[in-house]
C-alpha cells in the first residue's frame, strides 16, 4: 500500500471532522485540532493512500529547542500497517529541520503498540505522569535526543 505523508490542511481536517471519534479515537477534538493548524509553532501531518483517503495524522509542537509530539493516530481499520512509523519518521525529520535538540511525548502505559513503535525509533523512558489519562492510567514520558 502506497502511503503519502503531507502537511495537514484545513480541508483535510474538515474531511475527517465527522469521523474523528469513530475512526481515530478521541484524543483531540475538532476545535483543538483546528487551533493547532493555526499555531505557527506546530506542524500537523496526514497520511493518505493513493485514493486520498486519510489513514492517520500526527502533530508536533516546537517549544524553544524541544519538540513535543502531541499525537500520532491511525484510522482503526488501517492500524499495524506502518502508517504510524511513517508519520513518526516525518515528525522526526521536521524536528531536525527546525534544529530541535530533543523530541518528547507521553504515551499511555497500556498502549504496548505505541511504546514498541517509539522504542523502535530509539525513544527512551525518561519519566512517568501518574493518572495522566482520564485520572486512571499513567503516562510514560519518552524522549529522543536528536
Amino acid at each position: 500500500m502506497e502511503i503519502v505523508i503531507e502537511k495537514m490542511s484545513t480541508y483535510d481536517l474538515e474531511n475527517i471532522k465527522d469521523i474523528l471519534n469513530l475512526e481515530f479515537d478521541d484524543f483531540w477534538n475538532y476545535n483543538i485540532l483546528k487551533q493547532e493548524l493555526l499555531n505557527e509553532n506546530s506542524i500537523y501531518l496526514v497520511a493518505k493512500n493513493s485514493e486520498g483517503l486519510i489513514l492517520g495524522f500526527s502533530g508536533v509542537q516546537f517549544i524553544l529547542d524541544e519538540a513535543d509530539i502531541t499525537n500520532i493516530v491511525t484510522r482503526k481499520s488501517f492500524r499495524n500497517k506502518g502508517i504510524g512509523s511513517k508519520l513518526l519518521e516525518n515528525l522526526i525529520i521536521a524536528s531536525k529541520e527546525k534544529n530541535m535538540s530533543s523530541i518528547t511525548l507521553e504515551v499511555n502505559e497500556n498502549n504496548i503498540y505505541a511504546i514498541s513503535l517509539y522504542k523502535k525509533f530509539n525513544f527512551e523512558t525518561t519519566g512517568l505522569r501518574k493518572k495522566y489519562y482520564n485520572g486512571t492510567d499513567n503516562a510514560i514520558i519518552m524522549t529522543l535526543k536528536i
